[in-house]
């Protein structure tokens, strides 16, 4: 995951916190819901971003493996 995505992926976390929490004190149940979706949207990202990281380290110890051979 590079620097710009985790940053990015942070930032629209801490949006969605930011609109739940107004929403949850002016009691604006969309504006709460809105910033509930924006959170998973981001956790869904960093997710995603792992299993990225994940598969690419396991190519590079596959490539690693076969250039002993």
């Amino acid at each position: 995951m590079s620097l710009g995505d985790k940053i990015g992926n942070k930032a629209e976390d801490l949006g969605g916190k930011a609109k739940e929490a107004a929403g949850k004190a002016t009691g604006d149940d969309e504006l709460r819901a809105e910033g509930q979706a924006d959170q998973a949207k981001a956790g869904l990202k960093d997710a995603v971003e792992n299993v990225k990281d994940a598969v690419g380290d396991a190519v590079d110890k596959v490539r690693g493996v076969l250039k002993k051979d």
